[in-house]
């Protein structure tokens, strides 16, 4: 195990990793089927589901800072997205009596639904 200080960038469902010195990323992570967790005070890992020995680690500055980032990446998945959509666009049928997508034609579309699950 060797430690590497890197900069990283979260963005939308892509952690993307720099060398500190350079402006262009030197790789990205694929946030999906994967586990985040809280190793110590300042340190998480992500690992894939499908392949446990794929494991990267990262410290951070301050415990708070840690907690921030296993958070903001927990909620990065592209299911956390889709469930979330679900609940929202639940919540706004029941107060609006409208189904929101469906002015977007995309309302009965499988991804959209409760208990779908795409492969």
């Amino acid at each position: 195990a060797v430690l590497k200080k890197r900069l990283v960038k979260l963005v939308v469902n892509f952690l993307f990793y720099f060398r500190t010195d350079e402006a262009e990323p030197i790789g990205a992570l694929l946030l999906e089927h994967c586990k985040i967790t809280k190793e110590e005070e300042n340190i998480f890992s992500i690992s894939f589901i499908q392949e446990p020995e794929r494991k990267y680690c990262f410290e951070c500055a301050t415990e708070e800072q840690c907690q921030e980032w296993v958070e903001a990446l927990r909620r990065a998945s592209y299911e956390f997205l889709r469930r979330s959509l679900i609940f929202y666009r639940n919540e706004i049928q029941k107060m609006t009596g409208k189904d929101p997508l469906e002015q977007y034609g995309i309302s009965e579309e499988a991804r959209f639904q409760l208990g779908t699950h795409r492969q």
